[in-house]
């Protein structure tokens, strides 16, 4: 994240120990929004109210507890039903305002943070949300009940203390400059939701939130519809206004994407989110489109577009070695694929921050080699001579110098074709399965695997419900998936759940590849303790280049736009937000003509 610099804004009271208090925080640049600032710029604080926004959701869902490691939740609970103790804007790199919490205040020493809450501040049944239902908020969120991600996400947040009935102090364990800016987007439920019970027993139990919407009804795995609460708290609070206008908001579920489409043409649903090169280009359009009556639009953005790839599970003795890894990356003919698969819509993934300043280049220099050289004994000396490059297909020549590259690599590593098929000295066959949760992936693992088999390599590959996919992931129970690390524009902590060892046999992580390495546990504590935005750069530069020569998937593709249809019965704000999701943005700040 960009690193500290609490911003210090007019009018604030001083206390002892501590910096100003302040309704806004930012790292590394002072917060765009001045105090009573009337709205953000990408909303339009006279949208009216009413109508309804039906969105689809895949396949089912079993739980309305968004916070659990057991289950798959409804969509949209956690932004429509919960809110965060402050309000980070979607127009700056990292920034928080007031919401649930008035104030924000940063100990001197950095060691902790107290927040003020809003006295207006309600959940749903209208009882006040207190210090107490904060602190109760983090105890559960961060016990073995909850989903594992908080407590690696929060591992230096020691305790929440309780100082007066509105205010909360959170306690660190060591200096950590955005500790401060990660609880303030904790999501906050009522104590009365979870009761007597164990945390993990509420999965069907109507969650109690303060967000501007309640769930009226559902049916489990087929729908649910949200109803905007009458009496929301925050109708006019300047970090909600001209937001959340919709009066209903419901999520109908498809398991099959031509129904899905099918059900958007024929207006079961209002918008969606397209993820498919192919059907974007060929299967929208149409008299609905062709008469103006769905529009079909890609929308500009400037997200760091990440890393997705097919993501290979060291832990499996089959990959544990890397030379095997980068002949599984070899043979992926990306150029092929692009052309004949996706019409040209992408661009490969070069880098675990694409299309980002934070990507590697070329080879390391200036103040990432000095940070490289601290940990040289334990990183490969490759990285220093040899700049990483995914597999470059452009021309049949040139692939088959890939796959000649790969078979060279397979044979260093102990394995070789007989009889067609690959195998090693103990007679081992080369196979390998990859789990899919969306069919329309099968005709890009199609040839894929051809192109494996020319080494002597069998693929399976086979598409599972989603259940049973997300339960094979939680528990690493995968030789292949396809995965995707969306990034911020400033990466922190959240790096500990996705590559850092500790996470690795943690079941429920992010860390699906099994990254166990002593240099990248070093680099991501460079990130995350980064003391401004030009170090965070080099340190993740230089992670991004570990994470690279250490071959863990075989990179896949992005694209700088979000592609999206809906029926021609909205209005939006004129001005897009930088950094932001296609159906986040629509459910937070367009309306019904």
């Amino acid at each position: 994240m960009y690193r500290f610099a609490l911003a210090c804004l007019a009018g604030l009271v001083f206390h002892s120990g501590s910096l100003p208090a302040a309704p806004a925080a930012a790292l590394g640049y002072s917060p765009k929004y001045k105090p009573g600032f009337s709205h953000f710029d990408y909303v339009d604080p006279a949208a009216p109210k009413g109508g309804t926004l039906a969105l689809s959701g895949f396949g089912n869902f079993d739980s309305l507890n968004p916070f659990l490691l057991k289950g798959v939740s409804a969509e949209g609970l956690t932004g429509l039903v919960f809110e965060t103790l402050m309000v980070q804007s979607l127009d700056e790199p990292y920034s928080v305002y007031a919401n649930l919490a008035e104030d924000i205040q940063l100990a001197k020493d950095k060691l902790s943070v107290t927040f003020r809450l809003n006295p207006q501040a309600r959940f749903s049944d209208n009882s006040p949300v207190t210090a107490a239902d904060v602190k109760f908020t983090f105890d559960t969120l961060k016990s073995d009940k909850a989903h594992p991600q908080y407590r690696f996400y929060w591992t230096d947040i020691k305790k929440a203390v309780v100082t007066e009935p509105r205010t909360v102090r959170f306690e660190f364990a060591r200096v950590n400059p955005e500790l401060h800016m990660i609880i303030a987007q904790m999501p906050v439920f009522s104590r009365a939701w979870v009761g007597k019970k164990a945390f993990d027993k509420t999965s069907l139990d109507n969650p109690l939130g303060s967000g501007p919407y309640i769930i009226e009804r559902y049916n489990l795995g087929k729908d649910i519809i949200y109803k905007r609460n009458p009496n929301y708290w925050a109708g006019n609070l300047n970090t909600r206004r001209g937001m959340f206008n919709f009066d209903r908001i419901v999520y109908k579920y498809y398991k099959d994407e031509t129904v899905q489409l099918e059900a958007l043409k024929a207006g079961e649903f209002d918008f969606i989110l397209v993820s498919y090169s192919k059907q974007w280009a060929r299967d929208y359009h149409g008299s609905q489109f062709d008469e103006g009556r769905i529009i079909r639009e890609e929308l500009k953005h400037s997200n760091n577009a990440g890393m997705q790839g097919f993501a290979i599970n060291t832990r499996r003795e089959l990959f544990k070695d890397k030379r095997v890894r980068r002949a599984l990356s070899l043979a992926f003919d990306f150029t092929w694929s692009n052309k004949n698969l996706f019409y040209d819509q992408y661009v490969r993934c070069d880098s675990y921050f694409s299309n980002s300043e934070l990507a590697s280049r070329g080879l390391p220099q200036g103040d990432e080699l000095a940070l490289l050289n601290k940990y040289r004994d334990k990183i490969d000396p490759a990285v220093f001579t040899t700049v990483w490059r995914p597999s470059i297909t452009t021309t049949p020549q040139e692939l088959r110098q890939s796959l000649r590259q790969a078979k060279a690599l397979l044979e260093e590593a102990g394995w070789r074709v007989r009889d067609g098929v690959l195998k090693n000295d103990k007679g081992q066959v080369f196979t390998f399965e990859v789990i899919l949760v969306q069919k329309g992936f099968e005709r890009i693992l199609a040839p894929y695997a051809h192109h494996l088999k020319k080494l002597g390599i069998e693929v399976r590959y086979r598409t599972v419900d989603r259940s049973l996919y997300t339960r094979r992931l939680r528990t690493f129970d995968f030789d292949m998936v396809v995965t995707g690390y969306g990034q911020s524009q400033s990466p922190g902590n959240e790096l500990y759940n996705r590559w850092h060892s500790r996470a690795a046999n943690q079941q429920g992580s992010s860390n699906l590849m099994g990254v166990a390495d002593p240099a990248i546990d070093a680099l991501i504590e460079e990130v995350v303790f980064a003391p401004d935005r030009k170090r965070l750069v080099t340190a993740v530069r230089a992670l991004d280049r570990l994470m690279l020569h250490g071959e863990y998937l075989v990179p896949n593709w992005y694209i700088d736009i979000h592609r999206v249809a809906y029926w021609n019965k909205f209005g939006r704000p004129k001005t897009v937000p930088l950094y932001y999701e296609a159906e986040n943005w629509a459910t937070m700040t367009w309306w019904e003509k």
